[in-house]
């Protein structure tokens, strides 16, 4: 393993000499799942339990770290570093604890609830104790998991450091797979005035090839019962693909919601990922080629002579994504089945579906905005074979968002009008364009809506491609031969999070009731509220807003919840709970 990690790693020294690179790799092999599009979260039932939202995911039965979480009993948040829990009956805080100190309050944090359990997850801390410090950047990124109980008075149970910047994590039933990626802790050497950049890409080689193989392997701390101890993570639970750089290491932790985070059962790969996207049984992280700290120093270092020498331009990464997948049946540590590659680049994880033992994959090439192009490629799951490819998709344009449900797929790309396009997947070896429809603007998120409908969240355009103001569209997708418009509603110089955020994004079919924050400046004036829709049959209505006290851009809603008849809002000052009808206030839970 040693060898190996060393050998690839001199190879990209003079790249990990001038900065942090992540690159990725590359290799063949995908296996498949099939699992129908999820439906928007809806749960409760029992008598003692209302009816209420869920997190708005991906995929049925994986759920996904957020802000809150609700089982329609309690409402469990967590905000500047306070996990609260609030009663749904009595719409009162009834228990609190402190996770981070007010240093870090600031840092986002997420979670997942299962039971009396929640796993609070806080990415990019900054360990203050890291002996090892790699060239050139001040100290190592961690993340930090933190495990509370919720019975009672909610109290940390066990807490992990792990080395490494968070990605992303997935929950099905009570276990969580959390993916970090960390980097070769090296110290690269210092440049001089009296070294040519040849010497230093030499010096820089030959560090590589001397660090131990602690510089590679992930480490990670677990606090539990009082005591904390150092682990890294065994030779035997590393893989690598195929093709690999040495400069990254891409680590999947598991934990069980009803166990202890001392048995978490971490695994790696010699591989970098970005995006994380899991079905019940299939956990996929992939890697777009990206430049991270890039600094172009060399060419100030002088040669022997004294004269300036122009760096070698280091080789760029291919313009492909690299898909790695772990296979996650069962409660114990994943493993990892294989690797493989697609021309172009993902937008999100919504660019990514398993189904019918195919994987599609939607991306954008082109380096330039007039080279840009599109393509899904079906992939053939078990050999990661190319089936078939549909491409020429918004010649001089990129995605702006992509869903798949069922055998259909749905593209949309914009560069100054938004063609939104339906595909047919029926056949992975043949799939094809089945219909477009160009408008102005675009959507960045889409949503089923039932019925042959789809709700797209985005921003209106002209005709030059400026764009004017949010935008949310009721598609008809009945015949994808001939997909429609029904509805528009447009809102001049106004955003919301959930062109970019689908978490931020509720729609309640029960009522057509659809919810997101929005903020807008109006002759200078910042505001934040939340939207509140009714889309029904060929119509979107505005029912009306809903703001919070001392609403501004740093407190923002942010969230939007159904339980029972209430209609909850969430921001980083507190909780409203409104009627869901009238949108009258019937409670604020200042935080």
């Amino acid at each position: 393993m040693l060898a190996g990690l060393r050998r690839h790693a001199a190879d990209n020294a003079a790249m990990l000499g001038y900065g942090r690179m992540y690159l990725e790799d590359s290799a063949g092999g995908i296996a498949k799942e099939a699992v129908p599009a999820a439906a928007p979260g809806i749960q409760g039932g029992a008598a003692s339990t209302p009816q209420h939202s869920t997190t708005n995911v991906h995929e049925a039965g994986v759920d996904e770290p957020d802000v809150v979480k609700t089982d329609g009993r309690r409402v469990v948040t967590v905000s500047r570093g306070v996990l609260r829990v609030l009663d749904t009956a009595t719409r009162r805080i009834t228990g609190s604890v402190r996770l981070l100190d007010k240093e870090q309050m600031w840092s986002p944090a997420n979670l997942l609830v299962q039971g009396d359990r929640a796993l609070v997850i806080v990415p990019d801390v900054y360990a203050t104790d890291v002996k090892r410090i790699p060239y050139p950047m001040p100290s190592q990124p961690s993340t930090r998991f933190v495990l509370v109980d919720l019975a009672g008075a909610p109290r940390v149970l066990s807490s992990e450091l792990v080395s490494g910047s968070y990605v992303d994590a997935r929950m099905v039933g009570s276990t969580v797979r959390l993916v970090a990626r960390s980097q070769p802790e090296i110290k690269y050497p210092q440049m001089s005035g009296n070294q040519s950049v040849q010497q230093l890409q030499k010096r820089t080689r030959d560090a590589v090839l001397r660090a131990p193989l602690s510089a590679w392997l992930p480490a990670y701390r677990i606090t539990e019962g009082g005591t904390t101890s150092s682990h890294t993570v065994e030779c035997g639970q590393v893989s690598h693909p195929r093709d690999y750089t040495g400069t990254s290491m891409l680590t999947v932790y598991t934990v069980d919601l009803t166990g202890r985070l001392g048995d978490v059962k971490p695994i790696t790969l010699a591989a970098d990922g970005d995006i994380v996207y899991g079905t019940t049984s299939s956990l996929y992280v992939a890697s777009n080629p990206h430049w991270f700290y890039a600094v172009p120093m060399a060419a100030s270092v002088p040669s022997g002579s004294g004269q300036p020498v122009p760096p070698k331009t280091p080789k760029q990464p291919p313009e492909q994504t690299q898909i790695h997948r772990f296979d996650i049946t069962g409660d114990g540590a994943p493993r990892y089945v294989a690797s493989g590659s697609v021309p172009g680049r993902l937008l999100n994880q919504y660019s990514l579906s398993d189904y019918d033992g195919y994987l599609r994959v939607a991306t954008t090439s082109g380096q330039s905005e007039t080279a840009q192009h599109s393509a899904v490629y079906e992939l053939k799951a078990d050999t990661m074979a190319r089936a078939g490819a549909v491409g020429g998709l918004g010649k001089g344009q990129r995605i702006y968002s992509v869903r798949f449900i069922g055998a259909v797929g749905y593209v949309v790309t914009f560069r100054q009008v938004d063609p939104l396009y339906t595909l047919d997947l029926s056949d992975p070896a043949h799939p094809r364009v089945a219909g477009e429809l160009e408008l102005t603007g675009y959507s960045a998120y889409l949503s089923p809506a039932g019925d042959g409908r789809l709700i797209g969240v985005g921003q209106e355009a002209n005709t030059q491609g400026r764009t004017t103001g949010l935008q949310v569209a009721l598609f008809d997708v009945h015949d994808p031969a001939h997909p429609k418009r029904l509805a528009q509603l447009v809102q001049r110089d106004v955003h919301s999070n959930a062109e970019w955020d689908p978490h931020a994004f509720l729609y309640w079919p029960a009522t057509g009731t659809a919810v997101l924050p929005v903020n807008s400046w109006d002759g200078g004036q910042y505001s934040a509220s939340a939207l509140v829709l009714t889309v029904s049959g060929t119509k979107i209505t505005v029912q009306g807003t809903i703001a919070h006290p001392h609403s501004d851009q740093q407190a923002g809603i942010s969230r939007a919840m159904v339980i029972g008849d209430d209609l909850w809002t969430l921001s980083d000052t507190g909780a409203q709970v409104s009627n869901q009808s009238s949108l009258a206030t019937r409670s604020w839970i200042a935080f």
